[in-house]
């Protein structure tokens, strides 16, 4: 293979991809020459993030999508396949977070839900309708999720978010056993300290500087563009045999 990471052949889903990680990792598979389509429920966000995509390559496209509506996945998923042809890569990136700092106890059911609906039943909507087509198409492909640290780590008055990530580990290692013989690899993600929408303003806290990003060997809290690379890799060739694998993109946090 003269250069595995050439994704010119390539087509790709990016869910929650207009900020963050999802941007990062959308903009590196463009960069790579893969079409990419990206999901997301603000449409002025959409668009500003699909500009940057096309100025890439002009075949990327954007659509607004509430993942955790199962009939908006599923109708969202048939567009995204008649505007790209197929999808040879799926990322399963859209999630809330825990964002009320609600002591356990106290836990609403609503609350609970709210962000279960987001990150684990979008998430399992999505894998579901990405799985068919690839199966479907007998052509193989990459199912892609991105868990948390909290997955791995204590996160108190975070048990809802925590937990949807924990799942998703789960989730994602049985499809890879499950699709291995289809040529199909599940893989996951797990960020650390990343500056995005959902985290800046409590990574701007004096108390989370002084006290976390201390603690991060690389010195600075991570960026969308961090997960280019890795992006790429699983959508490419070059990762044909590796599957049912997580990957910690944390600047060596969990670590020390």
């Amino acid at each position: 293979m003269s250069n595995p990471f050439d994704l010119s052949n390539k087509t790709a889903l990016v869910t929650g991809g207009n900020s963050g990680i999802g941007l990062g990792m959308a903009k590196g598979l463009a960069e790579a020459g893969a079409a990419v389509c990206i999901w997301g429920t603000n449409p002025e966000k959409n668009d500003i993030a699909l500009k940057e995509l096309q100025a890439i390559n002009p075949a990327c496209r954007a659509l607004a999508c509430d993942v955790g509506d199962e009939a908006q996945v599923v109708a969202r998923f048939a567009e995204t396949v008649a505007e790209l042809g197929k999808v040879d890569a799926c990322f399963v990136n859209a999630g809330v977070g825990s964002g009320r700092g609600m002591a356990f106890q106290k836990m609403t059911t609503e609350e609970w839900h709210r962000v279960m609906r987001v990150n684990l039943d979008g998430a399992f909507f999505t894998l579901r309708a990405a799985a068919a087509h690839m199966k479907e198409r007998g052509e193989g492909g990459a199912l892609v999720t991105t868990a948390s640290l909290s997955a791995l780590e204590g996160m108190p008055r975070g048990e809802n978010y925590a937990s949807s990530k924990g799942a998703l580990i789960s989730l994602t290692r049985s499809l890879a056993v499950e699709f291995a013989r289809d040529g199909i690899r599940a893989n996951v993600i797990i960020p650390g300290w990343i500056e995005s929408a959902m985290t800046e303003k409590f990574l701007a806290l004096p108390a989370v500087e002084a006290k976390v990003l201390t603690r991060v060997p690389a010195g600075r809290w991570g960026v969308g563009a961090d997960f280019a690379g890795i992006a790429v890799y699983l959508t490419s060739n070059a990762s044909a045999y590796h599957t049912g694998d997580t990957f910690v993109i944390d600047g060596g946090y969990a670590l020390f």
